[in-house]
């Protein structure tokens, strides 16, 4: 009887050890097809540095080494702390943009051609995209003359700006001897989204965002609730389970394993945005102004939204004219390009699944989309006319049938990273090529 029953368990045993094999075997075939839809290669013979936005995964603006990455700045608002990036070649650089050089940039021979690119997150993400995959510098060798140029992309976006950030930038980089051969500009999203938030709080709409700059100056001011330096610490503890994730997921060896931690990161990295907004809504709301330290330009927070939106378009139109005078006066090309973004109706029509990512209920960013882009729009007919060089982007991702956007807000995945590059790329070659003489056209460089 002994002995039976040893077979009976056994053979459980046994049994239980095939069905596990089994269900390995479909859970790492499921998973070896899931890697290949998402990026086209065989998971045992990838190219072992990814992309993690491939993965779903936007790590913009985390660092992992710490809880509050930004600075308050005297004439930016704020900027990154100077450290390491977690995308190869690129950091924090001494300027506080991600960049793979320090600032202000010398060339260092005379067939380098310098692209300033200026903005918010969207156009760092962009810089970001042209520096690792060159698509301008294959795009202006076709004009004549300019064959052999090596482009450098010079980033001076942050994740958050809005006009008149971008026009300071630029001023202050020129006054320290940044040299240009191109500028590019490209907005339109924060300058009617973030002010949003401005507007509630009764900051001035040329404020930098409340959204971004009023937790430093909290911070700076001593001021936060105990709640929201409890949730600082939440973000700091989220923040070392996401890097222990990505290392694990960087060095798995099966694609299942591949599979669930990456999964596992991007519920992490939504947790650690979540926290980043309930900090944001923890925030004491009622500090005493009149003992801050940092002092805000504020206005009427009981504006109407057609009026106040309308202030918004006329300033971010104005901002882009003063940055066309200042490089006209330079020489130096500019060309300006209103950013695409979900919550603008276009003709585009999204699948369910990008769908859910994209869009929220309740977002926090429609409104101002919805008001403002055709305040925008109509501003781009008067900039044209005022001879400065702008693009309508809103409509490029119309014809695409597979998803672009990576979050509901408003960054873009890999290919809509390309379509972009391409769009804007196309442009800046037949502004180079285009010649007349009443200075709209730029300069060749020598």
């Amino acid at each position: 009887m002994k002995k039976l029953g040893f077979q009976k368990v056994r053979s459980g045993l046994q049994l239980i050890a095939i069905n596990l094999l089994v269900l390995f075997g479909f859970l790492e075939l499921g998973s070896l097809g899931f890697y290949w839809i998402k990026n086209q290669q065989l998971f045992y013979t990838r190219q072992k540095i990814e992309d993690y936005q491939a993965l779903g995964i936007n790590l913009e603006g985390v660092r992992f080494g710490e809880t509050v990455v930004e600075r308050l700045h005297p004439f930016f608002g704020f900027v990154q702390k100077p450290g390491p990036d977690f995308r190869p070649g690129f950091k924090y650089n001494n300027y506080g943009f991600i960049a793979p050089e320090d600032y202000p940039f010398k060339k260092t021979n005379p067939n380098q051609f310098l692209i300033g690119v200026l903005g918010g997150s969207v156009a760092s993400n962009y810089a970001i995209y042209e520096v690792r995959n060159k698509v301008l510098e294959k795009t202006i060798r076709q004009v004549p003359g300019l064959q052999n140029k090596e482009v450098v992309i010079l980033p001076l976006a942050i994740g958050g700006y809005k006009q008149p950030q971008q026009l300071l930038v630029l001023n202050y980089m020129l006054s320290v001897g940044q040299e240009f051969d191109l500028v590019i500009n490209l907005d339109g999203f924060n300058e009617v989204a973030l002010v949003t938030l401005n507007h509630k709080r009764g900051l001035d709409l040329t404020m930098p965002s409340a959204s971004h700059v009023q937790p430093l100056t909290s911070l700076a001011n001593n001021s936060l609730s105990t709640k929201a330096l409890k949730t600082l610490l939440n973000i700091k503890e989220n923040k070392a389970q996401l890097n222990q994730s990505l290392k694990i997921l960087k060095d798995c060896k099966l694609a299942s394993c591949h599979l669930i931690n990456s999964l596992k990161v991007q519920g992490l990295t939504r947790q650690y945005r979540q926290n980043l907004q309930k900090f944001e809504q923890q925030r004491l709301s009622n500090d005493d102004d009149q003992e801050s330290i940092i002092f805000f330009y504020t206005q009427d927070p009981d504006i109407p939204d057609p009026e106040f939106y309308q202030q918004a378009a006329d300033y971010w139109m104005k901002t882009s004219l003063l940055m066309q005078q200042t490089l006209s006066q330079n020489q130096i090309p500019y060309l300006h390009v209103l950013q695409p973004n979900q919550y603008w109706k276009t003709a585009r029509k999204f699948g369910s699944e990008e769908k859910k990512i994209a869009f929220t209920e309740n977002s926090p960013y429609a409104k101002g989309v919805e008001i403002g882009y055709p305040l925008l729009l109509k501003n781009v007919d008067q900039l044209t006319k005022s001879q400065v060089n702008i693009l309508n982007a809103t409509n490029i991702f119309d014809p695409i049938q597979e998803p672009v956007y990576i979050d509901n807000c408003c960054h873009y995945n890999p290919r809509g990273e390309k379509i972009l590059s391409e769009f804007v790329a196309r442009e800046v070659v037949n502004q180079l090529r285009s010649k007349n003489s009443n200075n709209k056209s730029p300069r060749l460089p020598n």
